[in-house]
């Protein structure tokens, strides 16, 4: 099986290298095409850079970064990415479908103009994550997790065999997280996904497989993840909590850091 992602000892520095700590350091990735990858760290531990390394954006001044074997800014079409800090204007005319057609802007052969190819593949994209009958909605008029969707269909809609998503759920509440959840296991049934999160009991519940970044990386499997494994990333950031049953955390964990339920774990403090 063929894996979407492959990074051999990249290590990545702004500025000067000379003198500098590295942002990234020696950081070796596989990802296979049925992945849906958390990535977890600090802040200013390497998520953001890392995941625009995948995307091209960056290029780091030691190791090998292939995407579907090719080098990332030549399938960079190929990824869909939600930034961190990505949002739609409020004040902005525009409708939900014709913010998911921008997702086409790369395909479109008439600039600004779509075909009817266009705005199918941009319905198709609405329809994957529920909202086809917002089509002509204004942007403006949605929730904060309505909006999410409307940018991962944007994404979507370019055709991407694999998402990346930068903070997804920051914000939004326990309903909207769940019904994002199921959405985004869905797509995870035809495209590989990677999560950057400080939900841990979200990438521990949820997702297959978690990274642990902090300058450096470790892979483990989302169930083995343990206190000592977080603590080696997050230092002294972590305290010990414990949902008992009864508890309306018990189910979950709190979504702010913490492990699931009836585990003695480290969450952030």
């Amino acid at each position: 099986m063929t894996n979407a992602i492959e990074l051999k000892g990249v290590s990545f520095w702004y500025g000067v290298p000379r003198g500098r700590e590295p942002v990234l350091e020696n950081v070796s990735l596989e990802v296979p095409p049925d992945d849906f990858l958390g990535l977890v760290g600090p802040n200013g531990g390497g998520k953001t850079t890392l995941l625009r390394i995948i995307l091209g954006l960056l290029k780091p001044q030691a190791g090998t970064v292939l995407v579907f074997r090719r080098p990332p800014e030549e399938v960079r079409h190929q990824i869909g990415y939600v930034p961190q800090h990505a949002r739609l204007e409020p004040a902005a005319p525009a409708t939900v479908l014709e913010v998911v057609l921008t997702g086409r802007l790369h395909r479109s052969r008439w600039g600004l103009w779509y075909s009817r190819a266009d705005r199918e593949a941009a319905e198709q994209a609405l329809e994957l994550v529920g909202m086809q009958d917002f089509a002509r909605r204004p942007v403006h008029t949605l929730s904060g997790g309505q909006r999410q969707r409307v940018l991962i269909a944007r994404a979507l809609a370019g055709e991407a065999k694999l998402l990346l998503l930068d903070e997804p759920t920051a914000g939004v509440d326990a309903p909207t997280e769940h019904s994002f959840t199921d959405l985004l296991h869905r797509l995870n049934q035809s495209i590989p996904i990677i999560m950057a999160t400080h939900d841990i009991a979200f990438v521990s519940t949820h997702l297959k497989r978690v990274a642990c970044l902090n300058r450096r990386l470790t892979v483990h499997r989302a169930d083995e993840l343990t206190p000592e494994d977080l603590s080696l990333v997050y230092g002294n950031q972590f305290c010990s909590v414990i949902h008992r049953p009864g508890c309306p955390l018990f189910d979950r964990g709190c979504g702010h850091g913490c492990l699931p339920a009836a585990k003695s774990v480290l969450g952030q403090g």
